[in-house]
């Protein structure tokens, strides 16, 4: 068996290039049949005599055969001269292999070596021609292969070894910075791979002769002859001479078809999908082969990252903003095309529709889907990111090319010819507005016009809107009434709900706390917020405190700190205003519920300063609580009366200290600036309170700081006559009005109002200018101890309802709910706030204000009089 492999190899080694090309040209059979009659032939010679053939048949034929093949390659071998120039891009090429190879196993060390290699390759090749293509592609495939490694990492959470995380590091903050100077050419070959590569505009490597094709290359080419040829007999799809396929017009949705029914089904290359599209894309010859490939080629980018605990990339987001922008552009120059979500998929995929003149064809598709899953992503990229880096300033700042498609999207859906289906499009239309308006409703007026100027001059000329007109560019206010009021008009449910809460903000973020405070009374989403999603209620909180601030900035303080004192007193601020998570030690949140509270934060840029509201709300604590307590430290059975529990809890913790410091952070500096008011220091108290530097970032600090000073000698002058009236018989207005630096008609006419609301046992003598003191009578020692007994039994009544309360948690809410407003149990009926984590909490009943007014109706009740 040996000896015949041998010979018959020796046979067909031995053959010079003339009886190769004679045994080419042979039939099958006659060389089957020679091979046959030699290996008979050899077989009867190895009978014959083993050591004879072995000599002349086997190695005299080896060393002839060896001999004549040396001098045909010598004949027939081509000396190229190659320039530097050939041997660099040789050298490139090389290189870019290498990265190729190691992209393969994920080597990040080499590629990391092989990038920088490359880039010292490209300073020299770059001196005496153009960038070569072949860089740009390498450049821009590895760009690609980081963002694709990004997401994977973030998504399975697994960490790399050190020498591979630091050469991805390395590689990752490279390319970006690198990629900037090729930004056109990488650009352009994203938009058409094979039209860019294929192109004469580089300068390509000079081709070496060709050598004379051996007998296998022979046969190899006439085999692929035969297989395009039969591909064409039975209509397979078209190849090109790489094995890369042809994509025709004819052929789109054919291809649309398989990629769509891939969708969900495991193991499936999305990125090969998306580049699949890319090509369709650019072979689309109608408005509807490109609308089609467009709807589908989106919804693939999205594909990408379903998962809920990951985000789009900035990369990936650009390129499905930017191909709905151009869907729009074809919709808008074929409105007898109309993308709908109840219309009929086109089932035929060998020919297109014909749509004859005049005649609308649907498209099945959602294009206010596309904007709210847009919206969602770029928001939750915003809530991943860390915002104290420059790479959240650049994310942020896609949001004006999103708001432009969203209003783009507005101006389509506006301008819509289908009479038939005026609900759905009804309801798309007030889906795109609510997007708009959520943009918009927590930015100053000054943002919002250069936002809306911006996105008009984007957009093409000849398109207006009918609800918000061209012409009506700049007047914010105006945008916000007509965008709110449409939806007032057509819309319910929570879309309407949103709306008025929107308006509501904008109003008291620009200072209108009357008409803010007046349309939440009337929209009575105080009463029914419970029912709504999360979402809704931390809106509702959001607006509660946004009201609560704006009135704090107008100096009523009493209503300040009667709205936010539900959310500031609970110690949630975080967690009702989606700004963070509390961790709690015992918490028995599950894994599924805190997903769902990270997926609810608010991006950092829609932030309320919590140290802001909490120092706002204190020192409105301080303005109440001061002179309460001055007025109740003479009044035994006044003792019970608390305003604020944070703020005496802080106070009393700060009193029992034996060594206090300067103030260190802004809840001291209150604290302390309480202790000199309680003290008749209010110069001391308006100072500590104007050192305080956190009013600079309110608007119009100075003004705000005026007002505390003013608010601080009034409330000093209250606690003042509180703390010291049981010693005076009569005391001089004049006298008052040196020691607090105010007018006498001031202090007549705050003294005038305690008087009236029975804060102050005293009457005013105008001809003596003077206050006169009424002494009240003194109680006895069994008086003063039966009041307290009163005040404790109350508190342990108090103590009790609130356990039952906590035990029973639903039920007695359920019981309540069924007794009515009027049939509450002892002790004042309790606000209907959320029941769920990050509920809006509602306040229910007020305790009476200084003076005998009684206020009711939820947190904003009390700045009404009942």
């Amino acid at each position: 068996m040996s000896r015949f492999f041998y010979r018959g190899g020796s046979d067909s080694e031995s053959s010079s290039s003339d009886e190769e090309e004679e045994l080419y040209e042979r039939s099958e059979e006659e060389s089957s049949e020679e091979e046959s009659s030699d290996q008979s032939d050899s077989g009867s010679d190895s009978d014959d005599s083993d050591d004879e053939a072995s000599a002349k048949g086997g190695a005299a034929a080896f060393l002839k055969d060896d001999s004549d093949s040396e001098e045909e390659e010598e004949e027939e071998k081509v000396t190229v001269v190659k320039s530097a120039k050939d041997k660099r891009l040789e050298g490139l090429e090389s290189t870019i292999k290498l990265i190729e190879n190691a992209e393969k196993i994920n080597d990040w060390a080499v590629i990391s070596t092989e990038f920088d290699n490359l880039n010292r390759q490209i300073v020299k090749i770059t001196q005496t021609g153009p960038v070569p293509k072949i860089y740009v592609q390498a450049v821009a495939d590895l760009e690609d292969f980081v963002n694709e490694s990004v997401a994977k990492q973030k998504a399975s959470n697994k960490k790399m070894n050190a020498s591979n995380q630091k050469g991805f590091n390395a590689v990752k903050q490279r390319i970006k910075k690198n990629n900037k100077d090729y930004a056109a050419q990488i650009e352009k070959y994203r938009a058409n791979k094979d039209e860019f590569m294929e192109s004469d505009e580089e300068v390509e490597k000079p081709a070496a002769a060709a050598p004379k094709p051996t007998k296998v290359e022979k046969i190899q080419n006439l085999a692929a002859a035969a297989a395009a040829a039969a591909a064409e007999d039975e209509e397979f799809t078209t190849v090109s001479r790489g094995g890369k396929t042809h994509y025709t017009p004819e052929s789109i949705l054919k291809h649309l078809r398989v990629i769509v029914e891939s969708r969900g089904k495991k193991n499936t290359d999305r990125l090969e999908q998306i580049k699949t599209m890319e090509k369709l894309l650019a072979v689309a010859t109608t408005p509807y082969q490109r609308i089609r490939v467009y709807l589908t080629l989106i919804s693939t980018r999205f594909d990408l990252t379903s998962s809920s605990a990951n985000y789009m990339s900035p990369e990936q987001w650009k390129s499905a903003d930017k191909e709905f922008g151009s869907l729009l552009s074809v919709l808008e120059e074929n409105r007898n095309l109309v993308v709908s979500e109840n219309a009929e998929e086109w089932e035929d995929d060998e020919k297109q529709p014909q749509i004859s003149e005049g005649e609308t064809f649907y498209i099945p598709g959602s294009i206010v889907s596309y904007i709210e899953r847009l919206d969602d992503e770029l928001t939750r990229s915003l809530q991943q990111i860390d915002p104290h880096t420059a790479e959240y300033i650049e994310r942020l700042s896609d949001e004006q090319q999103l708001y432009n498609n969203i209003v783009r999207a507005q101006l389509y859906l506006e301008n819509l010819n289908t009479s038939d289906k005026t609900d759905a499009r009804q309801d798309s239309v007030n889906r795109t507005i609510i997007r708009r308006l959520e943009h918009v409703y927590f930015k100053p007026s000054q943002v919002v016009s250069i936002l809306e100027e911006a996105t008009w001059k984007a957009l093409p000329e000849q398109l207006d809107s009918t609800i918000t007109p061209r012409k009506n560019v700049g007047d914010v206010n105006a945008l916000l009434q007509t965008l709110c009021h449409y939806l007032f008009q057509n819309s319910d449910g929570i879309i309407r709900a949103r709306s008025m809460l929107c308006q509501i903000y904008f109003l008291a973020l620009h200072d209108q706390y009357y008409r803010s405070r007046d349309l939440m009374l009337m929209s009575h989403l105080t009463e029914n917020i419970s029912n709504f999603d999360v979402s809704t209620q931390i809106l509702f909180n959001r607006t509660l405190v946004q009201i609560g601030l704006c009135a704090f900035r107008a100096g009523l303080i009493y209503e300040a700190q009667n709205t936010l004192g539900e959310i500031c007193g609970s110690g949630r601020q975080k967690e009702l205003l989606a700004q963070g998570i509390i961790m709690q030690r015992y918490s028995t949140v599950s894994p599924e519920q805190e997903r769902l509270e990270r997926q609810r934060q608010l991006p950092f840029h829609m932030h309320i300063n919590l140290e802001l509201l909490e120092c706002i709300y204190l020192t409105s604590s301080m303005f109440l609580e001061v002179p309460l307590m001055a007025q109740t430290s003479s009044s035994p059975e006044m003792r019970r009366r608390m305003i604020s529990k944070t703020f005496r809890r802080m106070l009393d913790y700060n009193e029992r200290q034996v060594f206090t410091g300067p103030p260190e952070n802004t809840r001291d500096g209150v604290i302390m600036s309480a202790k000199f008011l309680a003290a008749g220091d209010w110069k001391q108290a308006a100072s500590m309170l104007s050192s305080i530097k956190i009013w600079d970032l309110m608007p119009q600090p100075e003004k705000v700081k005026e007002m505390l000073s003013a608010q601080t000698q009034e409330e000093g002058l209250r606690t003042y006559l509180f703390t010291y009236a049981p010693f005076y018989d009569s005391l001089s207005i004049s006298s008052l009005a040196d020691m607090f630096e105010l007018p006498a008609k001031k202090i007549t006419a705050i003294i005038s109002r305690m008087i009236s609301h029975e804060e102050l046992a005293a009457a005013l003598d105008q001809v003596n200018n003077a206050i006169v003191f009424r002494k009240g009578v003194e109680l006895s020692r069994l008086q003063s101890q039966i009041v307290t007994l009163a005040d404790k039994s109350m508190g342990l009544l108090e103590s009790n309802e609130k356990t039952l309360e906590q035990r029973t948690q639903g039920m007695a809410n359920a019981f309540q709910r069924e007794q009515g407003p009027g049939n509450r149990g002892r002790g004042g009926g309790r606000g209907g706030g959320g029941q769920g984590r990050g509920g809006a909490r509602i306040p229910g009943q007020q305790g009476r204000r200084p003076g005998g007014q009684q206020f009711g109706g939820g947190a904003l009740g009390g700045a009404i009089k009942a």
